[in-house]
């Protein structure tokens, strides 16, 4: 689910949300509910100084649901993802929000050499990565290498 809680920056939210789908299909958490919420750069900056202790805005924030001590393990060839093959009802979970910051997303694009959508795409990877447990501050590089990977697989710069 998108939630646009902001004014400044215009944001396309059905190609997002498809682009969220695409993310949780590729990931093998379809049975997972996942909120993006679109959030002013003063309503980011107050929560990055609530929850990290950190001062300003920043582009992108996750709030998972579930503690993790590891990360989730990923689907691979190897080990497909099972499908259903009746309808019957799926189980749904949640798995936390995520917030995203567009005026600071549309600053970063700028800068990086990216369009803004594009932009909007890796923060949203990044933050489903961080609640399946991922954290590139700790990890001595294993987030960096799935992102990098699901990057190309999804066509992300």
């Amino acid at each position: 689910m998108i939630l646009d809680r902001q004014r400044a920056v215009r944001v396309a939210q059905r190609p997002l949300g498809q682009f969220l789908a695409r993310v949780q299909r590729e990931l093998g958490i379809t049975g997972a509910d996942v909120t993006i919420c679109l959030v002013s750069d003063a309503e980011i900056a107050r929560m990055n100084q609530v929850f990290r202790k950190k001062k300003g805005p920043t582009d992108v924030l996750s709030f998972p649901a579930i503690k993790r001590s590891k990360p989730a393990a990923l689907p691979t060839k190897r080990r497909p993802q099972i499908r259903q093959t009746k309808r019957t009802a799926r189980t749904r979970y949640f798995l936390g929000d995520v917030a995203i910051s567009p005026s600071t997303a549309r600053r970063n694009a700028k800068k990086l050499g990216r369009t803004f959508p594009s932009e909007l795409q890796i923060l949203t990877l990044h933050g489903v990565l961080h609640l399946l447990g991922y954290d590139h501050e700790a990890d001595r590089g294993e987030m960096d290498r799935v992102e990098q990977r699901l990057r190309r697989k999804l066509g992300l710069t």
